[in-house]
């Protein structure tokens, strides 16, 4: 008999017929080996795990670097990390298969989007990474992993070399669906592909991902289906609709000042699937009129202005239109431009606060969006992911696994689901 874990593990209850899975995401430890990586699993997990979901079975979302992936895929370590979920009462549902390389303890900024989808090291790492969620995921259960939005606007002088990268991609984002749509019909365990849109990347805000998905993956990748897998134009998008959904990061469509109602419903219309929810604050400024007031802001900002991160930043203008600086040390050099009405930072921050003295965050962006992610899509994943603990200023930093509870128990206890 196949035990039905879904129907035992926690979940967040929106409705009496929709509720999803609740984890956070392991990038916030470090390790790039898997040995290592490993060992802060086993160090912080099963007592998150204790205090959150004591009686039910607990979600992981598992971030992988490509060198850790090339050692967890081997039969003998992928089943001693099977046993281990087992033996701790804990199960896997999704990986974060966005940062490729070293994402802690030195330099990451731009290199985060490397390689990008145009390249085949992209390509073999998404399939590893499936391969191990195909082996890990309990019956019932759908798995996810997240990408990155294709790679970053500042790499190309040209439209002719976007364009390059964009039709490589999509081949690549299609051999991703035949992979996932194989797995599915050989395992039956169905795995979904889901593109995270992030500031200043080829697909950093809604309207870039819906046309993303009209004119460049669905027409370009369902004629490589076709031409590669005799598939029919509507099996090919079909597939591509099923396996290639989108990751909705409450942080990053806050900073880009997105309508939530907005997004999702163009989302909805256009058939494309919100995969995962990634829950997280960005940190939001009102710059005010009084210059005093935006000296003392910039020395509060000064201390989230750290070397690991891209922290970009979004301004709204007095006109209503927005610029855009690639980072905040740049940005900082501007505070004073009475334009300059406010700031969005992509600087991931506790979503248990909505201040820090005089700043604030873009909690209400959680608040307005998961409702309607819950009512109008078919989403099951939903992970807090809050990664920048170490490179906070002191005065927030917090043990880091009281600080995951206490982010888990808001989501679950605030929104009262």
């Amino acid at each position: 008999m196949r035990l039905n874990l879904y129907d035992k593990c926690l979940k967040m209850k929106f409705s009496e017929t929709h509720s999803g899975h609740l984890t956070y995401c392991s990038n916030i430890h470090p390790g790039e080996k898997w040995e290592d990586h490993f060992g802060q699993l086993r160090t912080y997990l099963p007592g998150i795990k204790r205090k959150v979901s004591p009686d039910q079975p607990f979600g992981t979302g598992l971030r992988l670097s490509a060198k850790a992936a090339n050692e967890l895929i081997r039969p003998d370590v992928l089943e001693a990390f099977k046993n281990w979920l087992k033996q701790e009462d804990l199960y896997l549902f999704a990986i974060n298969g966005f940062p490729y390389g070293s994402f802690h303890g030195e330099r990451v900024k731009e290199n985060v989007y490397a390689p990008d989808w145009s390249d085949e090291r992209r390509l073999k790492y998404t399939l590893n990474l499936a391969d191990i969620l195909s082996e890990l995921i309990p019956d019932y259960v759908d798995g996810g992993i997240s990408t990155s939005p294709v790679s970053y606007k500042y790499w190309f002088d040209s439209e002719a070399d976007c364009t390059d990268v964009m039709l490589k991609s999509v081949e690549k984002f299609s051999d991703v669906a035949w992979h996932l749509s194989q797995i599915e019909n050989q395992k039956n365990r169905y795995i979904h592909l889901d593109i995270e849109p992030e500031p200043d990347c080829l697909l950093e805000n809604g309207i870039e991902t819906v046309s993303f998905f009209k004119q460049w993956l669905l027409p370009e990748g369902s004629n490589y289906l076709q031409r590669k897998h005799q598939l029919n134009k509507k099996d090919a998008r079909e597939m591509l609709l099923r396996y290639i959904q989108v990751c909705y990061d409450t942080c990053h469509f806050a900073v880009e000042f997105e309508d939530p109602e907005q997004i999702i419903n163009m989302f909805v219309s256009e058939g494309i699937g919100i995969g995962r929810t990634q829950i997280s604050s960005a940190l939001k400024v009102p710059l005010g009129d009084d210059p005093k007031r935006r000296e003392t802001l910039k020395k509060h900002l000064t201390r989230f202005n750290e070397p690991v991160y891209l922290h970009q930043v979004v301004e709204l203008r007095s006109d209503e239109s927005y610029r855009q600086y690639r980072d905040l040390d740049q940005a900082l050099k501007h505070i004073d431009n009475p334009e300059a009405v406010e700031w969005r930072i992509h600087f991931h921050v506790p979503v248990f606060l909505d201040r820090f003295g005089d700043l604030q965050s873009t909690r209400d962006h959680i608040k307005d969006s998961l409702p309607l992610i819950f009512e109008k899509t078919g989403c099951r994943h939903f992970e807090v992911e809050t990664y920048t603990w170490d490179v906070l200023p002191d005065e927030l930093k917090t043990d880091i696994g009281d600080s995951i509870v206490r982010e888990l128990d808001w989501v679950l206890k605030e929104m009262q689901y």
